[in-house]
């Protein structure tokens, strides 16, 4: 794990309906670092924050306050389509859900994010197969959603996420669709995946079994954070 700050929020508030009788502070000044190369979880109640804060920081949402900087670039700062072009190098995302196209093949859905790039549909083809390869799904590249496990749609999303070599992953409850083998599956994949690669990892869970792979736990409760996972030094 490198000492290099590749995450960093400071001071994030969110508000919804703002300035209204039905006003909601869904985040309260919250503070993060992440190194570059960490897999952190972050846990809390429903309705916590933890959502907003993942949206926020895919830039999928504006905070009402505070700043974001990832890869140390202010993310506030882009425009509309700074931030979509932004996102697609150094964000990837892996969802509950798998978020998977049905009409579309492993390779169709994992090659999606290279067809946004000036390279050839052959070249991101080749890559997206090395991928899934990869991933075990060698002889699954060409089965639709409906032909493959959970598990096996999870490991085409985490190909799809890892695609384009993200300075880092977030994960809202990657494994929440999934039995308990199949999600320490998942999870020991993010692990192999963080030692040999290096990759960040931010995972939202609900499940203390989950978070225990990672290397700190970030616990919010009602839009703050009350444990940054960090030793205290004595």
């Amino acid at each position: 794990m490198s000492d290099e700050i590749i995450l960093k929020t400071k001071n994030l508030h969110k508000k919804y309906a703002e300035g209204t009788s039905m006003e909601v502070h869904a985040l309260r000044g919250v503070d993060i670092e992440i190194k570059r190369g960490e897999m952190v979880a972050i846990m809390g109640p429903s309705g916590c924050g933890k959502t907003t804060l993942l949206n926020l920081l895919g830039g999928i949402d504006q905070p009402s306050e505070g700043t974001i900087y990832i890869n140390n670039q202010d993310i506030n700062l882009l425009t509309d389509t700074e931030v979509t072009d932004f996102r697609l190098h150094n964000i990837g995302y892996i969802f509950q859900l798998f978020n998977l196209f049905e009409f579309l093949s492993a390779l169709d859905n994992t090659v999606l994010p290279l067809l946004l790039t000036d390279i050839t549909k052959l070249e991101a083809e080749e890559e997206a197969k090395m991928m899934l390869r990869q991933m075990g799904l060698g002889d699954k590249i060409f089965h639709l959603p409906n032909e493959l496990s959970g598990g096996e749609q999870q490991r085409v999303a985490v190909s799809r996420a890892l695609l384009m070599n993200p300075a880092i992953i977030l994960g809202d409850e990657p494994t929440g669709d999934l039995d308990q083998d199949t999600s320490s599956e998942i999870m020991n994949l993010f692990v192999s995946i963080n030692e040999n690669y290096k990759q960040t990892f931010l995972v939202v869970t609900h499940s203390e079994h989950i978070a225990k792979f990672c290397h700190r736990t970030i616990r919010i409760v009602d839009g703050e954070i009350v444990d940054d996972g960090k030793q205290v030094k004595k």
